[in-house]
């Protein structure tokens, strides 16, 4: 039999079935012992943990505005932000699936397919548009499914 390639699932936008795929979709995480509005708030704030331009990202009205405040070169970034930014995103995208049973089900719903952040304005966390480039959101989700999947599996019936 001819090996098929599994579907792939395109997201960016917070809208449409797989919206919550985004950090900009309107799902709160409470994490480090705060609730935070949206995971983009979330990990944006960690650019400047322990410092007060951390709560003053989560206090931000909307995901775009915190996103404008963490991209800003105007506040010190911590030093380390390079080797930890990917453990900060997989542990915001796992708290975030963990807390809200809809976004479970919605990620474990798209079976083995190739989850993907469709996006020309970020070839690192997304494709680049073009497939070119790293899309590591994808590849977090995908990940965070994988250990949502095997903890179901686990899980004593009940």
């Amino acid at each position: 039999m001819p090996e098929t390639n599994p579907p792939v699932i395109n997201f960016y936008s917070t809208t449409g079935e797989h919206g919550c795929f985004s950090n900009f979709s309107r799902h709160s995480v409470f994490l480090k012992g705060k609730r935070w509005p949206t995971s983009e708030h979330y990990f944006q704030a960690q650019k400047f943990a322990g410092t007060e331009h951390e709560e003053a990202v989560r206090a931000c009205k909307t995901p775009a505005l915190a996103a404008n405040v963490g991209r800003s070169r105007k506040l010190p970034l911590r030093r380390d932000w390079e080797s930890v930014k990917d453990q900060i995103m997989l542990e915001i995208v796992r708290a975030k699936f963990a807390q809200h049973e809809d976004l479970k089900a919605t990620l474990l719903g798209t079976g083995d397919a190739k989850l993907v952040e469709h996006t020309e304005n970020d070839s690192y966390w997304g494709d680049g548009g073009d497939g070119s480039g790293k899309n590591r959101l994808g590849q977090i989700l995908m990940r965070v499914r994988d250990e949502l999947r095997a903890a179901e599996t686990n899980r004593p019936p009940g």
